[in-house]
């Protein structure tokens, strides 16, 4: 029997042929974006801080992402066609994040939140305030 995990400095790769495998994540994992395992097959799993506002848009092409709340209080920003749309999260809400649209979030009271990612070919813009 695995160790209990902390999903905060442990990430979960859940494989396509359904093995789980957890590895060091937390911040180092996302300075150096390596993993033991090919996390653009299948789904990662993990806990992030959200201390201020994400500098970024992000998009997954391979898949929809799921965002769960756990603590804090943020609006995630979706950029759709028609507009931008703003969800609201406060905690143990959840929002699917469809396949292909950019999305940011904008940090009201720091706090975690889990992700799970489809991981291939993710892809960042800038995100750029009009002052």
């Amino acid at each position: 029997m695995e160790p209990i995990l902390n999903l905060s400095d442990t990430y979960v790769h859940l494989s396509d042929g359904a093995e789980v495998t957890p590895f060091p994540g937390g911040d180092t994992y996302w300075q150096t974006l390596e993993a033991p395992v090919d996390v653009d097959q299948g789904r990662l799993l993990c806990v992030c801080p959200q201390r201020a506002s994400w500098l970024v848009w992000e998009r997954h092409p391979a898949g929809e992402e799921v965002i769960v709340l756990l603590t804090g209080r943020v609006d995630l920003v979706l950029e759709l066609p028609e507009g931008e749309k703003v969800v609201s999260l406060l905690p143990h809400e959840t929002v699917i994040v469809p396949r292909n649209v950019w999305h940011r979030a904008v940090v009201h009271e720091p706090g975690d939140a889990l992700f799970i990612t489809r991981g291939a070919a993710t892809e960042h813009k800038p995100y750029d305030p009009v002052v």
